[in-house]
């Protein structure tokens, strides 16, 4: 027999099979430790006995040795888990492209998008068999997909901005849009503009104009009329709501007011059939709205009008901000809760109707005409409500949940708002900037991740047949309140950040305005509404008019009840862009996973919340004609100059700033007890910081100012030479720059202008690339 050669697990006999044997110990020859068998005395049925091998003893490690492995294999191991919810982040791809699109300061060029689509889709290609690599590159597939939709939406949208104030000037075009003021006039927009002595390539395709008096015209019409008219106003103070790139994809070229009637074209170009179309939708409007107003007089009407319509630009301003302040503002703006009741009321109403005839009843499935009839209902409330941004995401919603009851599919779910936000997000990706869409998708996610969660636990409460019957309406009335109480509370909890950021306020008694309003809202006002929707075109809706203005006045009276109460809306500072960064990356993060790392959402969460609180406000805010200034007192709070200039601007401000402060603005002679603020006749100094600040009115003062402070700030445009100053802010600068803030701290003086946050855009005037 040859002698056995030892491997790594054992020896092998002369028989081909391996005999297992301990590792030699140290100072050893393998020979010592071994013993060949003799015969079949080391055998076990004619095969070698296995000699069972002592498990090898690692070394102690060392206190520095790191498993730096161990967190991918944990990742890794929690994205296997979570694999279902992958394709929920489809729509945040999406919208982080968006995002990126309209953070870089200059416009890029249009082939860039182009180019990055391809780039992914060859590294995709290549990288088909690393499985994670491959979803890596499907992500920044679809950020680029959303760069693309973006860009190409502004170019498509792409029309004539008017470059100065024009007018009186006579303008005609056709009548698109009416929206009632609570003063009795008008807000009208025209399309196909024409205006007298401007060449057609310089005309925008859209202007609005507002009338304060007089009866505005019908929709469809062409009309004629004389404004005055002016370029989309740019923000008020650098990081506020940029209008002009709202008015960009809106294609609105220019704004103004009347100074005549209205008169009708005699020659009116012929409409197409989606002109005439949209004309009928929008005389269909204005004639629910009218016949509300009318059967309801006074705000009544009005807030009618608004829950039909959409249109809320009737509605006195107290009354607004009475919802506003009492976080009942939701209940305006038609968005899910409507069109969800909407849906609810003629899909079960529809089904308890044919449930009376016992044929139907027996041979059919009564959910599939219900579910048909909801989806034409809601697609029709749709039209009438203006089609906005909420509206549209929750028809969205509506349509793949009743689809989903045809296809007798799982209804309510994740990827039911997932793919709702993907059709928003590629047909009009500017959406994703506005509040509208934020606050609303906000709440949604909230209610399905909430009903996620505690759904099991839910589906157990039954309402039950035993029990007396008073027994079983209160419970069933229990479980109503509870689930209002648990909706208002998480959609309420979910929208309440970004109404701090987008508002600067917070309603801290909206939960309990909620409970009272929303069971009346649900029970009532929207059953009503819909029968005096359906009543309209018979001329028969004065018969459930009066008891809708009976629930509208309730809610009304909860608004402006709970708006009085002490504290009720407290207002919050402009919170910095990182901070609404930190608050959506935390939100999604808690709503879209399952495991328990969703959690570290709540940090997201809590540096968004506390984020308006971590940065300096500015010493000095400058309007664009040096007409309106505001400075920072030592309370913290605004002190603001004297006049009625730009109102806008000024209250504006004020909701930025967090609140007016105590202070008023010195009079001549006179100066502020803390704030460095001390003025004459011609001016004023502002001394800050080590930084001098000059606010001269008068040209006599600049001869005095310029060689003794470090900016100059003046309605006047400085003609002589000024050469002591870091900084002059005159009228030509600040035509050019716009409204600008200043910090003053250390001797150093940093200046923010509306100019910079806007950047070099295509709805800021610039040529492409």
């Amino acid at each position: 027999m040859r002698r056995p050669h030892r491997r790594a697990q054992g020896l092998r006999t002369g028989t081909g099979r391996r005999v297992s044997v301990p590792y030699p110990d140290a100072g050893r020859s393998s020979l010592g430790t071994h013993q060949r068998p003799a015969g079949r005395a080391g055998m076990e049925g004619g095969r070698p006995r296995r000699t069972p091998t002592p498990a090898r003893t690692a070394p102690n490690p060392l206190p520095w040795d790191v498993d730096w492995a161990a967190p991918a294999r944990w990742l890794t191991g929690t994205l296997e888990a979570e694999r279902t919810r992958l394709p929920l982040w489809l729509p945040v791809a999406l919208g982080v492209g968006i995002a990126l699109y309209f953070a870089l300061p200059e416009e890029p060029p249009r082939w860039i998008g182009a180019a990055l689509a391809g780039g992914v889709l060859v590294l995709t290609l290549l990288a088909r068999r690393a499985v994670w690599i491959t979803a890596l590159l499907l992500t920044l597939g679809a950020a680029t997909v959303g760069f693309v939709a973006a860009q190409e939406r502004a170019y498509a949208v792409a029309a004539p901005v008017l470059a100065a104030r024009l007018g009186p000037v006579a303008v005609s075009g056709r009548v698109v849009e009416i929206e009632a003021r609570a003063n009795g006039g008008h807000r009208v927009t025209l399309e196909a503009v024409a205006l007298a002595g401007v060449a057609p390539e310089g005309t925008p395709a859209r202007v609005r104009v507002t009338a304060t008096r007089g009866t505005a015209p019908p929709a469809g019409a062409w009309v004629t009329v004389r404004a005055i008219l002016s370029p989309p106003p740019r923000p008020a103070t650098p990081g506020a709501f940029q209008f002009p790139r709202r008015a960009w994809f809106e294609r609105l070229g220019a704004v103004g007011f009347t100074v005549g009637g209205w008169d009708a074209l005699e020659r009116a170009p012929p409409d197409s059939w989606r002109d005439r179309l949209a004309a009928h939708v929008q005389q269909a409007r204005q004639t629910v709205a009218a016949r509300f107003r009318a059967g309801l007089p006074g705000e009544t009407g009005a807030l009618a009008a608004a829950l039909a319509t959409g249109d809320r630009g009737g509605v006195p301003e107290p009354i607004l901000e009475s919802f506003r302040a009492s976080g009942l503002a939701h209940l305006l703006a038609i968005s899910g809760l409507h069109m969800s009741m909407i849906a609810a009321l003629l899909f079960v109403g529809g089904r308890a109707g044919l449930a009376l005839i016992p044929a139907l009843a027996a041979r059919w499935d009564l959910k599939i005409p219900c579910a048909v009839l909801a989806l034409a209902g809601t697609t029709v409330y749709l039209l009438l409500s203006g089609a906005n941004v909420p509206a549209q995401r929750a028809f969205l919603m509506t349509a793949l949940v009743l689809v989903a009851v045809l296809l007798r599919r799982t209804a309510i779910s994740p990827r039911t708002v997932a793919w709702a936000a993907v059709a928003v997000l590629v047909t009009q990706p500017q959406a994703l900037l506005g509040p509208s869409f934020q606050m609303s998708f906000a709440a949604v996610l909230a209610l399905v991740a909430t009903w996620e969660a505690a759904g099991p636990r839910l589906r157990t409460v039954r309402y039950g047949r035993e029990g007396a019957p008073g027994l079983r309406l209160m419970r069933g009335a229990g479980l109503y309140l509870g689930g209002v109480l648990l909706t208002s509370l998480v959609a309420g909890f979910a929208t309440l950040p970004f109404a701090a950021v987008h508002f600067n306020r917070v309603a801290v008694f909206g939960l309990a305005a909620n409970l009272l309003a929303v069971p009346v809202m649900g029970l009532w006002v929207m059953p009503g509404l819909l029968a005096a929707l359906v009543l309209v075109p018979f001329g028969l809706e004065g018969l459930v008019l009066a008891p809708l203005g009976w629930g509208l006045e309730a809610i009304a009276a909860v608004a402006g009840w709970v708006a009085g109460w002490p504290g009720a809306t407290p207002r919050v500072p402009a919170a910095p862009a990182w901070g609404l960064v930190a608050l959506v990356a935390g939100g999604l993060w808690l709503c879209l996973w399952r495991r328990p790392w969703r959690l570290f959402g709540v940090v997201g969460l809590t540096a968004g919340l506390v984020s308006p609180w971590t940065h300096p406000l500015p010493d000095l805010l400058i309007d664009e004609t040096a007409a309106v200034l505001g400075v920072r007192a030592a309370d913290g709070g605004l002190i603001l100059s004297p006049g009625r200039a730009n109102g806008f601007a000024r209250d504006l401000w004020v909701d930025r700033w967090g609140g007016a402060s105590r202070e008023s603005w010195p009079e001549p002679g006179g100066t502020t007890a803390d704030s460095g603020l001390r003025c004459d006749p011609r001016g004023c100094i502002l001394a800050r910081g080590g930084v001098l600040v000059a606010l001269a009115w008068h040209r006599a003062a600049l001869a005095e100012d310029c060689g003794r402070v470090d900016v100059v700030v003046s309605p006047l445009p400085i003609a002589t030479r000024c050469v002591g100053p870091r900084a002059i802010l005159d009228r030509r600068a600040l035509a050019a720059q716009g409204p600008q803030a200043l910090w003053l701290d250390g001797g150093a003086v940093r200046i923010e202008t509306v100019a910079e946050t806007e950047g070099r855009r295509l709805w800021t005037g610039v040529a492409p690339p």
